[in-house]
């Protein structure tokens, strides 16, 4: 029997593994996720019968009720919310690591056939104050996306020494715990304290840094899991953490390349001017005539191009504008033109997020293309369209060293002959600076509301 349940541990844990490997293309992304849940529930009916379950009431209700719950989200979640759904999920899998510790803590502390180690106590301290800081990290994420907290940067007075003596009075109560662990109260505190903390480190960081703090957060899930693998003495509960925190925190550096930051500048609240809406410096915002065009124009502009780059942004998931976008992306290539996407790697609110939304709306994954992929075609493109993206098109993150996006990696649009921006107005960005690109002189600015805006330039394109 033990064998047995180890050769499924071992099949579980290589379903996980391909399934992760599986979704690193879009392709192949549906297969992998379906490989990795296989794997799940393998792990979770061996489980089941390895761990001698005397009831199985509870288990059923909360399978069914946690199933409801499960597909009513699934279905009624759309894409665009798809972000804090995963945010929610993170904090899900950091809340169970924090119950599960405690649990087996006041099992350890009441029945005398279970005694405490010094191990055991480690992984214990480990599961609580990892799972406490992604449970509510997770669920201020969440609000930030959703709207319910700002999605500015929030500082407040004596915001980093209060974290920092909140993270050692954390170790110093953890190694107490390990020398007595009898002493409730350290238990009880210690989730306290790291409830609090898990608010205290994600409030700092603005909206638009989410893709970076979603997947530090799903990282954080991992690790939590791994660490009550090891309270529980289960060795696939430990692989499957392990691989999320591992494929986390490789995701996070990713997305720090992508805006030529480190982790610690993003996770101590980003650059002074987030979040705002006016220049950071303006006496050296950039001058010059911004010139705007209405549908009626920009349809003869289309109608003449023959190479056309889309650029997605934010702007583009707020207004829910992907459908308008494919409806005009279908009409264009009807009309014999070549069209394709250009997606930055932190463009949106989590990583991938304008693939998911273009393929809501059936757009190939074969027109996505990465920064990498496309920056070098820009110059022989007749229009890029950028809608709803700002800081990721700047060329001040390569011409101007006090920017505060200097350095930054970019989307090459302004090498194109013609610049179509659509806002819905001439506000800064996320950094707070003003986008120099607006006043270049291959640059029209199309205003309004990228769903309204797209709809009228494709019924245009019909007349023409």
């Amino acid at each position: 029997m033990n064998i047995l349940i180890e050769v499924s541990y071992l099949i579980a844990s290589v379903l996980f593994i391909f399934g992760i490997k599986k979704l690193s293309s879009p392709k192949t992304a549906r297969r992998g996720n379906f490989l990795a849940a296989l794997g799940m529930l393998i792990a979770i009916v061996v489980t089941l019968l390895d761990r001698h379950v005397l009831t199985f009431e509870w288990i059923i209700i909360g399978f069914v009720v946690g199933g409801i719950i499960g597909v009513l989200m699934a279905y009624k979640t759309p894409m665009t919310g798809m972000p804090q759904m995963v945010g929610l999920l993170n904090g899900f899998g950091g809340g169970a690591s924090l119950l599960v510790a405690l649990s087996e803590y006041y099992k350890m502390k009441n029945f005398p056939m279970w005694t405490f180690n010094d191990a055991t106590n480690i992984t214990i301290v480990l599961s609580l104050i990892i799972g406490a800081v992604t449970f509510t990290g997770s669920l201020i994420a969440f609000g930030k996306l959703q709207g319910i907290v700002t999605g500015k940067v929030v500082k407040y007075p004596g915001q980093h020494p209060i974290n920092v003596v909140l993270f050692i009075s954390l170790i110093t109560a953890g190694a107490f715990f390990v020398i007595d662990p009898t002493l409730e109260a350290l238990v009880i505190s210690i989730a306290v304290v790291s409830l609090v903390l898990g608010v205290l480190l994600v409030l700092p960081i603005g909206g638009a840094d989410m893709p970076v703090a979603i997947s530090l957060l799903n990282s954080y899930s991992g690790l939590a899991a791994s660490a009550t693998g090891f309270v529980l003495q289960n060795n696939q509960l430990i692989i499957a953490g392990a691989l999320v925190g591992a494929s986390g925190i490789i995701l996070t550096i990713i997305m720090c390349k992508g805006m030529n930051r480190s982790l610690l500048n993003v996770v101590i609240g980003g650059w002074e001017s987030a979040g705002s809406t006016g220049n950071a410096n303006s006496n050296s915002s950039p001058k010059g005539e911004v010139k705007s065009v209405d549908s009626e124009e920009l349809a003869m502009i289309f109608d003449a191009a023959e190479n056309i780059i889309v650029v997605p942004g934010y702007g583009m998931a707020v207004a829910q504008a992907q459908h308008a976008v494919r409806d005009l992306v279908t009409l264009l290539e009807l009309k014999g033109k070549k069209v394709r996407f250009a997606i930055h790697p932190v463009a949106g609110r989590m990583p991938g997020h304008m693939n998911v939304l273009l393929a809501e709306a059936q757009i190939s994954y074969d027109k996505m293309l990465s920064m990498e992929e496309i920056n070098d075609d820009f110059p022989n493109t007749d229009i890029s369209l950028i809608i709803g993206a700002n800081d990721v098109v700047n060329p001040a993150a390569r011409n101007d060293k006090n920017s505060p996006i200097y350095g930054m990696p970019i989307l090459n649009v302004d090498y194109s002959k013609t610049v179509i921006i659509n806002k819905r107005s001439m506000n800064a960005g996320y950094a707070g600076i003003e986008n120099e690109l607006f006043f270049y002189p291959n640059t029209l600015m199309y205003f309004g509301d990228a769903k309204d805006a797209v709809a009228k330039l494709t019924q245009e394109l019909k007349n023409l």
